[in-house]
């Protein structure tokens, strides 16, 4: 019975300053509010990340042309090394961990049907490429090992590359478009991969055969980038080991000399694109915290001036027989109200945000429990820590001096 008289004599206090309650309890909710929406602002992010990347293919190596190297182990300036299509070839018997090598050369050129272009990247790569690369074909086909080995002329568009050109995907198949002035028959579509922010558009680029590329478009057997498909996650070690061994054969670098390559781990990259991503949110996570510091602090600031305008009821009750640890609970029991009242806004506040910044700005979140039942958490432990004070400082005042308080 006395717990209940002390909690509604607390709530009592509180509803007669609704106003001051809520503008005390406003960092508590704009504070839990956003801990709620940065972290599932940041779990978003992430979880996109890594759905783009493993759409790559989580066992997939990517080699690119490194620095060159002067003997002596001096970089000669911004020249790249280079690597060919025969560097392709050896790679293709490097070792048993290798499940698939594909080629790739690029270049940005004009693509033009009828009276529209557009420029977007070509590739030149095998067959493949589908394979290795985690694609798919919308509308058509994609080229054959003959039609590499013929040079034949036909074109495989990505998913917006049609859309560039204002001509449905269906339309175009069967159709010749010019590419670099080249005449080129249309025999495939890809499905869409769907944008990856920093990292370019996927679907803003046309395949070619790489025999045709070389011989009739290009010019060049130098390529931009081989990728290679590890058997499994397991013996990516083993298959980056085998890719360094045969291209410094096949570029005859000594023993003490650099390599003239670059091996890119595709599962390295998701795990460190992952931390960086989680480092951020808990870097905003704790600069969000930092308003329920500050709100802790204003309930601790306006429970003081309330201790001050009560004192003579404190007094009053203290006469009535009222125990130290009565008026401590008393006051205790508002801040912590006024805390957790606001951690049941801010809650409601963060997650309709961050649905709303879904919705609206097309960002991707996701609502964390954990983050909830912490920023609830910690906003009670606010309300605590920041009431003790004020309740301790009533709880000790003499009845007498109280009483006698104008």
């Amino acid at each position: 019975m006395l717990l209940g008289e002390t909690i509604g004599v607390a709530l009592g206090a509180l509803r007669a300053n609704k106003l001051r309650s809520f503008l005390t309890m406003l960092g508590v909710v704009i504070g839990v509010g956003a801990v709620i929406t940065v972290v599932a602002l940041g779990r978003g992010a992430q979880q996109s990340v890594n759905a783009r990347i493993s759409a790559l293919g989580t066992t997939l190596l990517t080699v690119n042309p490194g620095q060159i190297f002067a003997p002596g182990g001096v970089a000669s300036g911004g020249d790249r090394a280079v690597m060919k299509v025969s560097d392709a070839r050896a790679l293709d018997s490097a070792g048993s961990a290798i499940a698939a090598v594909e080629p790739e050369m690029q270049k940005q050129l004009q693509v033009q049907y009828l009276n529209t272009n557009t420029n977007t990247t070509v590739l030149g790569t095998t067959p493949n490429y589908l394979e290795v690369r985690k694609y798919s074909i919308a509308q058509g086909k994609m080229f054959t090992e003959g039609d590499d080995r013929a040079s034949r002329r036909v074109a495989v568009l990505g998913a917006t590359v049609p859309d560039n050109l204002g001509v449905p995907a269906a339309s175009l198949v069967g159709q010749n478009v010019r590419i670099g002035g080249f005449l080129f028959e249309v025999i495939g579509v890809l499905a869409s991969k769907g944008t990856t922010g920093g990292f370019g558009n996927p679907d803003d680029q046309v395949l070619i055969p790489i025999t045709t590329a070389q011989f009739r478009v290009f010019g060049s057997d130098r390529l931009r980038q081989i990728g290679v498909l590890a058997a499994s996650e397991a013996e990516i070690p083993t298959a980056m080991a085998q890719i360094q061994r045969t291209l410094r054969r096949e570029h005859r670098l000594r023993v003490g000399v650099p390599d003239d390559f670059q091996i890119r781990n595709q599962a390295d990259f998701l795990n460190t694109l992952g931390e960086t991503t989680q480092i951020f949110t808990f870097l905003l996570s704790g600069i969000a915290a930092v308003s329920l510091l500050v709100g802790g602090i204003g309930i601790m600031n306006i429970m003081l001036v309330s201790v001050t305008e009560r004192t003579r009821e404190i007094g009053v009750r203290k006469a009535l027989g009222a125990t130290r640890l009565n008026i401590m609970m008393q006051f205790l029991i508002e801040a912590l109200t006024l805390c957790l009242l606001g951690g049941i806004i801010g809650i409601l506040l963060g997650i309709g945000t961050a649905i709303l910044l879904a919705k609206v700005m097309q960002w991707n979140t996701l609502i964390s429990p954990m983050a909830v039942a912490i920023a609830f958490a910690f906003s009670a432990a606010v309300g605590l820590f920041f009431g003790i004070w004020p309740a301790r400082r009533a709880s000790r005042l003499d009845p007498i001096v109280a009483l006698r308080y104008e």
